[in-house]
């Protein structure tokens, strides 16, 4: 499963843990098993655990506490709104209606048809000062208005494009 980039990503990532705590490495491991295609799959878990030499189930309860893994699949970029009270004090329900708005989707996020975007509301990405905020595949964007939500979905689908 690993390439041959990704097994030498793995190798420095192990070597920062002792030889016999390579469960600690089990969240490093999921990030780089997810990067390529944003989930993961039954063959990505198994890898994980193979390679950490512990149970499938461990691995498994990892990827069910943390929302950052994704057992199926999503857009290219996955965008989480933060919509809890102090972000929705600061209007990021609304913010989260127009950016869904705008990628064609329900009020309920989800993934846009040619794959690019999934959108979710979320509780909390840690930033609840610089609301309305979005999160795009682990990167910050903060006290947005509409101009740069178009600025920042614009500049994605260019990049994806080239």
């Amino acid at each position: 499963m690993w390439s041959e980039k990704e097994q030498q990503e793995l190798d420095k990532i192990l070597e920062k843990y002792p030889s016999d705590r390579k469960l600690s490495a089990v969240m490093p491991a999921l990030y780089l098993a997810q990067r390529e295609k944003n989930w993961l799959d039954d063959e990505d878990i198994e890898a994980v655990a193979a390679a950490l030499d512990i149970p499938v189930t461990h691995v498994h309860s990892i990827i069910g506490f943390y929302t950052l893994y994704r057992k199926e699949p999503v857009g290219k970029y996955m965008v989480e709104v933060c919509t809890d009270l102090p972000c929705a004090l600061r209007g990021a329900e609304d913010f989260y209606k127009r950016l869904c708005q705008r990628l064609g989707l329900s009020d309920h996020g989800g993934t846009t048809d040619d794959g690019l975007f999934t959108v979710e509301a979320v509780v909390c990405i840690a930033a609840c000062d610089k609301a309305p905020c979005m999160q795009i595949n682990l990167e910050y964007y903060e006290s947005l208005t509409d101009e740069q939500i178009d600025a920042v979905l614009d500049g994605l689908r260019r990049a994806a494009s080239e």
